[in-house]
C-alpha cells in the first residue's frame, strides 16, 4: 500500500520542535504510520541545489500540505515568505491543505502573517491550537477524517468513532462546566461556562456532524458505562505478595475517565502508610505517602489514556504488601521497548482525543515525560525503580518501601484499638493524624491529597464519625456549606498516643 506523503511546513525557527513532534507522532502511531509518510526539510541531506526548488518539488510529490501558522511571517524572498510560497504551490497543484493556526491575537502577529492567515479560507481544513498537545490531537483527528473521506479506512480508531446511539443529552453539562473551570485556570482553555456544549466539544474534536464520538461519552457522559461497560476500573488490595482469597478490599469504580482516575488513586492512597512531618513551617501538618502520589496517579492515568477500549478487559489495579501493579489492556506503539519508557520520549497515546482533555484538566502535566517522571520520583523517594512489562497486557509495577528492623513500620493495627475493621482503622488513623483545629471536608481532602468527594466521605469521614474520633462543628445542619470537623476527646487521645510513638522512635 502506497503511503500518502505529508509536507509539514512552517516558519523554520518558530515551530521547529512542533514539526519534529508531529513527524515522530505520525511515524510512530499504529494507524497513521500505515497510511502516511511525513516529510521534514530538516531531514534532507545537504546538497548543492536551490533550496526553494527542492522544497517546491517535495510539495508537488506530496498528497497533503500541513501548514502551521503563528506570529512570525518568515524571511521574504520575492516579496513572499517560503511558507506562503509552499502554500501557494500546494494550492496550484490541488493538494489537500490542512492549516493549524496558533491561538494568538491579531495584535501579536506580524502584519503580513495576518494577511496570509486571512488568505487561508474556503476549501481548507483550519483549526486553532493553544499547545503542542492540542496541535497533536487536532492533526490526528484531521488525518483520520482524511482517511475516512477518501474511503481508505472503513472503521476508524475508537476515540474518533461516532457513537450512533448517543445524543447531546447524554452529556452532563455540569461535568463540562467543571472541566472548563479547571482547564481555563490550568491551561488557559479558550472557553467559559456560558459557551454552548456543542462548541466546546467541537473544539476538542469530540463532536462531528452533530454526532458524539466515543471519547465525548467517556470524558463527559452522564453514564459512560451504559455505553462502554468495560471502561470501569477494578481495584483490589492484598495483605501478602500474591493474589489470594479472601480479598481484603475489592472495589469496581464507574464514571467518566476523570472520575475513574480520582477514585482509583484515592483507593490506593487509602491503603498506604502516611508519614507525618512537623508543624515547624506550617500550621497544618505536612505529610507524605510511602509511594509518591504523583507516581501512582501517573501509572493510573497512563492506563486510562493508553488502554485498548475495544478489549473486553478492564484496567485492573492491585496493591500487594510489596508493590502496586496497574494492568492496562493495551500495548506499546510499534517498535517501542519498555526501556524507552524510562527515558524522555515522544508520547503517542492510543487515544489522543481522550488524552488532550486530560492534559487540559491537569491530569497529565507534559505528555512524554510521565513514565520517566515515575522513575525519577521513585528514586527520590528511595524506592526501587518501577518496572514496565509488555505481555498480553501492559503492566506498570511500582514498589513499596522495604521494611527494616531498624525502622519499625506503622501498621493499621497500631491505633485505634476498638472493634474497627482493618480498612476503617487505617483510614481513621490517617485522618486523625492530620487534624489540627476545625477543618472543612475540602481542607481535609487537600491535606491527604485526595480528589473524590464521595469515596472520601465513605472511607474517611463516615467511619471516624461513627466511632467517635471526630465530630461536626454544626451537628444540627450536617450538610451546611460551613460544616467543619474537629477531633473529639477520644480522637485527641489517639493523636497524642500516635505522636508519642513517633517521638519514641526518633
Amino acid at each position: 500500500m502506497n503511503r500518502r506523503k505529508i509536507f509539514i511546513s512552517s516558519v523554520q525557527n518558530e515551530f521547529k520542535s512542533e514539526r519534529q513532534v508531529l513527524f515522530e507522532c505520525i511515524s510512530s502511531d499504529p494507524l497513521l504510520s500505515k497510511f502516511f509518510e511525513p516529510f521534514l526539510f530538516e531531514l534532507l541531506p545537504a546538497i548543492d541545489q536551490n533550496a526553494d526548488h527542492i522544497y517546491l518539488n517535495e510539495v508537488e510529490k506530496s498528497d497533503i500540505y500541513l501548514g502551521i501558522l503563528g506570529k512570525q511571517y518568515g524571511n521574504e524572498k520575492n516579496a513572499i515568505s517560503p511558507t506562503e510560497h509552499e502554500f501557494d504551490h500546494a494550492t496550484l497543484h490541488n493538494k489537500t491543505r490542512l492549516i493549524f493556526i496558533t491561538n494568538h491575537s491579531n495584535s501579536e502577529r506580524d502584519p503580513k502573517e495576518r494577511i496570509f492567515i486571512s488568505k487561508v479560507q474556503d476549501g481548507i481544513i483550519r483549526k486553532k491550537f493553544s499547545s503542542i498537545d492540542d496541535l497533536k490531537s487536532s492533526v490526528y483527528a484531521a488525518l483520520v477524517r482524511y482517511l475516512e473521506e477518501k474511503k481508505i479506512i472503513q472503521s476508524v480508531p475508537f476515540d474518533t468513532s461516532i457513537i450512533e446511539n448517543a445524543v447531546i443529552s447524554d452529556i452532563d453539562s455540569d461535568k463540562i462546566k467543571s472541566f472548563i473551570q479547571i482547564a481555563n485556570s490550568k491551561r488557559g482553555f479558550p472557553f467559559d461556562e456560558n459557551d454552548k456544549i456543542e462548541n466546546v466539544l467541537t473544539h476538542l474534536n469530540l463532536f462531528q456532524d452533530n454526532k458524539l464520538t466515543n471519547s465525548a461519552i467517556l470524558l463527559f457522559g452522564k453514564s459512560p458505562q451504559r455505553f462502554f461497560i468495560n471502561s470501569e476500573i477494578r481495584c483490589a488490595s492484598f495483605h501478602g505478595t500474591t493474589v489470594e482469597k479472601p480479598i481484603p478490599s475489592y472495589k469496581v469504580f464507574k464514571g467518566t475517565v476523570f472520575e475513574l482516575a480520582d477514585q482509583a488513586v484515592d483507593f490506593v492512597l487509602s491503603k498506604l502508610d502516611y508519614r507525618i512531618g512537623t508543624r515547624k513551617e506550617n500550621i497544618q501538618i505536612p505529610g507524605s505517602y510511602e509511594i509518591p502520589k504523583e507516581v501512582i496517579a501517573e501509572a493510573i492515568v497512563n492506563a486510562i489514556v493508553h488502554r485498548d477500549y475495544t478489549s473486553n478487559a478492564s484496567v485492573q489495579i492491585m496493591l500487594f504488601g510489596d508493590r502496586l501493579e496497574v494492568w492496562n489492556p493495551g500495548s506499546l506503539p510499534l517498535g517501542w521497548t519498555v526501556d524507552k519508557l524510562k527515558r524522555l520520549h515522544t508520547s503517542v497515546p492510543a487515544n489522543p482525543l481522550l488524552a488532550e482533555p486530560m492534559y487540559l484538566a491537569g491530569y497529565i502535566e507534559r505528555l512524554g515525560t510521565g513514565t520517566s517522571d515515575m522513575v525519577r520520583l521513585s528514586r527520590i523517594a528511595g524506592l526501587k525503580e518501577p518496572d514496565f512489562r509488555q505481555e498480553e497486557i501492559f503492566k506498570a509495577i511500582i514498589y513499596r518501601p522495604v521494611p527494616t528492623l531498624s525502622t519499625p513500620q506503622d501498621t493499621p493495627h497500631d491505633t485505634p484499638q476498638d472493634t474497627l475493621k482493618v480498612e476503617e482503622d487505617f483510614s481513621i488513623k490517617k485522618l486523625v493524624s492530620i487534624m489540627n483545629g476545625s477543618l472543612s471536608r475540602d481542607g481535609l481532602q487537600e491535606l491527604l491529597g485526595l480528589k473524590d468527594r464521595k469515596s472520601f466521605k465513605t472511607v474517611y469521614i463516615d467511619p471516624a464519625l461513627k466511632y467517635g474520633y471526630i465530630e461536626m462543628t454544626l451537628p444540627k445542619t450536617p450538610t451546611s456549606k460551613n460544616q467543619k470537623y474537629r477531633l473529639t476527646e477520644k480522637g485527641k487521645k489517639i493523636q497524642e498516643e500516635m505522636n508519642k510513638k513517633k517521638n519514641d522512635r526518633k
